[in-house]
Order: structure tokens, then C-alpha cells, then sequence
């Protein structure tokens, strides 16, 4: 089918090309490409397979995984990559260096380079490939999926054995009903001055930050904290790599980090970030509790938290992202007082939970990613004494 996502599936393991593949395939709206054993190989077919996205491994022989990010750069190739490597539970510096080559986001193969269990991955894979290949082709003027061939019997049929975030993008992709959002919420109180801004974020999130923080005002005197979806011993390196193009300090949370302004905490993978307000005073506090959400961190559990600390004195931002998470106690914030953002359409990679909370009335104001650092620092600079 013309409008399905290309995948050009890249790995030296015969068995992981034909895996993944198998996963690729049986997933609608998704379609193999081609497989190429190396970097060198994938070159060599992108000029004539033409694919919407790579599922690219990060050792191989011949030409490795950074060495195909090095050249596709040089060649001007735009084409979204997905990592999907067992490098990735080893190396978090390698991976981050990877997603500072261009590469889009990353999944760790769960039981080394060969992992016959690769379907444990699965929706964490699918909804990648989904959600940046579709984005691919819908900035190409693409088409991402033919209506008239993914009606609801067909996605029921095909995506049973898919998660329901999955299941509910794909019918999201396929409906042109327009959803008016519901009423918002009734307010507790007025908004005050921003004193923190909570942003909870997902896939497509490694990207969007960097351009939302390389872009930041260095003079923003108020602390951000962030919830991005990202496994455990990922965030700090993911910090870290943030904090070198941000005018602003960025570090990954720990268990009672000061909240200050200028400074920017990354929750812990892994860990529910929350903030206690004692006074005048207040500090980040991590913790092991059941994933909310489906997640953990959650935003949901973020937003919560800060909408209690602060009341009126918050602004949530919720961005690119499938699913739900965060969608609910962004009107938490709002009911409080607070002022709410959401990424739009258009520049969200996966259009789920920026949507859920547009729907749910929970969003003050859609915005586009190229203008989110403006617009966060307008909103959290303006007077409302």
C-alpha cells in the first residue's frame, strides 16, 4: 500500500533483520522497506528504496551504527532514525552521542545484540516508527495512511495484538472528525506570577527539548522541571548532553536538589519526580511508587505534585508524546490557577498526549514547536499581580 511508513530495517544479525521486521510488517501502517546488514548496505539502498524511517542497530561490522549517523549528516540525509541496539543498555554516552548525530530516539533491545525476546519491545518500537515516519511523510506531503484501507474492522483486525495507546493512534491517524475540546474546568483561583514550569513530554521528546532549551532566555529566573519517558541510567547522560546547548544549568534530578532559578531537573528514569514545598523552600523528591499512567516518571505525578506546591503559580507545558500521561493533572494546574501549554499538531511527532489534554479543555493555548521557548517565556515573565 502506497501510504503505508517505509521502514528500512538496518542490523548485522540475520534473525534481528528478520524479527524486527516480522513486528514491522504485521503492524498496520507500517511496511519493510528493505534490510540492510550494515551502515554501508543502508546508504546504498536509501536512494532507491526511498523509506520514511530507519530502524538502525548500533554495532555492526564494516560500517557501524555512529559511523552511518557521521555520514548520513555529511550527505544531507534527513531521514528519521530510530536506534534500536543493544548498545543502548551499555553505553548511555554512546546513545546520546548517537542522538546528537541526528538519530531520532532510541530502544534497547532487551537481552543483547542477538535478543530472540525482541518482541517485549515491540509497542515501545512500533509507536516510534509510527509516530517519526509519519512525521517524515507528512512534511514529504505525504499521505501517513489510506483512510479507505485502515477503516476501524481492518485496524481492529491487524492491531489486536497491539497496545491501546498504539490502537488509539492508529484510529486517531485514519479519523478526519475533528474533536472540539471539552469546557474547561471551573477555576479555584486566578493566575498569579509563574514561579516553576513543569513540562511533561515523550516520544519525539530528545529532539523537541533541544530546540525548546537551546532557545530558552538566559534570563528566565524561573525553575523548570521535566518529565521525559526515558529508561533508567538514560537521563543523566540525556542531561547532560541538554546542558551543553542550553543557556540555562540542566541536570538530572536527585532526591532533594534545591529548586532554584536557572536550572533546569531532568526526572530520573525510572523514578516519580515531585516537588515538596516547605515555606519558602522547595526540593525534589524521587520516589519507587507504582507507575501512573502507565509510566514512571509520570507526568501525571508531576503535575500533581507541583499544582499542590504552587496553586496559581505554576505553568504546565504537556508535548509531544503518545498516550495520556500528563493529559489529566495539566487540568489539575489549571483548576489551581495555573497556566497551561500544549504543543500543537502540526509539530508533534506523535500527537497523543498534547491531544488528549486539548480535547479534555485542560489547554489553554496550542503552540507550535518552533515558538514554545518563546511562548513559555512570555507566559512566565508576564506580571499578573
Amino acid at each position: 500500500m502506497a501510504d503505508e511508513i517505509q521502514v528500512l530495517v538496518v542490523d548485522d544479525s540475520a534473525l534481528m533483520r528478520n524479527l524486527i521486521s516480522h513486528m514491522v510488517d504485521e503492524t498496520p501502517g507500517l511496511k519493510v522497506a528493505d534490510k540492510a546488514m550494515n551502515g554501508q548496505f543502508a546508504l546504498q539502498k536509501i536512494p532507491r528504496v526511498n523509506p520514511d524511517v530507519i530502524c538502525l542497530d548500533l554495532e555492526m561490522p564494516e560500517m557501524n551504527g555512529i559511523e552511518f549517523l557521521q555520514e548520513r549528516k555529511k550527505l544531507g540525509i534527513n531521514i528519521p532514525v530510530v536506534i534500536l541496539s543493544s548498545i543502548a543498555a551499555k553505553g548511555a554516552e554512546i546513545t546520546m552521542e548517537a542522538l546528537s548525530l541526528g538519530a531520532s530516539d532510541f530502544v534497547q533491545k532487551p537481552s543483547g545484540s542477538i535478543s530472540e525476546d525482541i518482541h517485549v519491545v515491540k509497542d515501545t518500537l512500533v509507536k516510534m516508527l509510527l509516530g517519526y515516519g509519519g512525521a517524515y511523510r507528512r512534511q514529504q506531503g505525504k499521505k501517513v495512511l489510506a483512510p479507505e484501507e485502515y477503516r476501524e474492522k481492518n485496524i481492529d483486525k491487524k492491531a489486536s495484538s497491539l497496545s491501546s495507546d498504539i490502537a488509539a493512534h492508529l484510529q486517531h491517524l485514519c479519523s478526519t472528525k475533528v474533536v472540539e475540546p471539552a469546557p474547561p474546568p471551573p477555576r479555584i483561583r486566578n493566575p498569579a506570577n509563574t514561579e516553576i514550569i513543569a513540562i511533561g513530554i515523550s516520544t519525539g521528546g530528545p529532539d523537541a527539548l533541544r530546540v525548546v532549551f537551546s532557545q530558552i532566555d538566559p534570563d528566565l529566573l524561573v525553575p523548570i522541571v521535566v518529565v521525559q519517558h526515558m529508561p533508567q541510567g538514560f537521563t543523566n547522560e540525556f542531561a547532560r548532553s541538554l546542558d551543553r546547548n542550553c543557556p540555562l544549568e540542566v541536570k538530572e534530578a536527585e532526591d532533594g536538589d534545591p529548586i532554584k532559578p536557572g536550572r533546569i531537573l531532568i526526572a530520573q528514569g525510572n523514578k516519580h519526580l515531585e516537588i515538596e514545598k516547605k515555606g519558602h523552600v522547595s526540593v525534589a523528591r524521587l520516589s519507587n511508587a507504582p507507575l501512573v499512567s502507565g509510566h514512571r516518571p509520570s507526568a501525571d505525578v508531576l503535575f500533581a505534585s507541583v499544582a499542590m506546591a504552587y496553586q496559581n503559580r505554576v505553568l504546565g507545558v504537556i508535548m509531544t508524546g503518545m498516550g495520556k500521561d500528563g493529559a489529566m493533572h495539566l487540568g489539575t494546574i489549571y483548576k489551581e490557577g495555573g497556566m497551561t501549554l500544549g504543543q500543537d499538531e502540526p509539530s508533534s511527532i506523535v500527537y497523543g498526549m498534547p491531544r488528549v489534554a486539548h480535547e479534555m479543555g485542560h489547554v489553554m493555548e496550542q503552540v507550535p514547536l518552533s515558538k514554545m521557548a518563546r511562548r513559555i517565556c512570555e507566559v512566565a515573565k508576564t506580571n499578573r499581580k
